[in-house]
């Protein structure tokens, strides 16, 4: 039996209303926030000081001035992808 909680109608106030778009919104932060992550582990090291100067320069003090996903591009050269996030929350391997 499914605990009373989890069942389908529990993400019912999601989709009634305004707030599907804040809810999708959530989504593609937690995406980008995997995806630049993944960044930092491609270089070998979370504690990369190059990656790490990158995001600073493009994401934390560039990011509020141009198109953010020009920014995103900048930073980590590539277009984000949804892998991170399924791999993080054990949906692939």
């Amino acid at each position: 039996e499914i605990i009373p909680r989890y069942r389908s109608t529990y993400f019912s106030h999601i989709f009634s209303g305004g707030y599907a778009v804040g809810y999708y919104v959530y989504l593609w932060a937690e995406i980008l926030d995997a995806d630049a992550f993944d960044t930092f582990k491609e270089a070998g090291d979370i504690f990369d000081q190059e990656t790490a100067g990158k995001f600073r320069k493009h994401i934390l003090t560039e990011g509020g001035w141009g198109e953010p996903m020009d920014q995103y591009l900048l930073f980590r050269g590539k277009q984000p992808t949804e892998i991170p996030l399924l791999r993080n929350r054990g949906l692939l391997k």
